[in-house]
């Protein structure tokens, strides 16, 4: 397990940034994007738009990630 996150670019309407998450949360953000059959950078476009002023991007994609593999987990039971 990694404990320092690592700065990952991306392209979000165009315009480049930068966030910085640990590589399981990476990863995990790169396997959501397979599975819904969409560019990360869109996918980080969609959480982008839907997250709050008060929140970091950074911080919204882990909650994304942290509900997405949540939701699945109560849908095998």
């Amino acid at each position: 397990m990694s404990a320092r996150p690592v700065k990952h670019s991306l392209t979000l309407r165009g315009h480049r940034t930068s966030v910085s998450l640990e590589h399981e949360f990476w990863q995990a953000f790169r396997e959501i994007s397979v599975e819904k059959d969409i560019a990360i950078n869109a996918l980080a476009a969609e959480i982008d738009a839907d997250r709050g002023v008060d929140m970091g991007l950074a911080s919204a994609i882990r909650l994304f990630v942290l509900k997405y593999y949540q939701v699945r987990a109560t849908q095998k039971d």
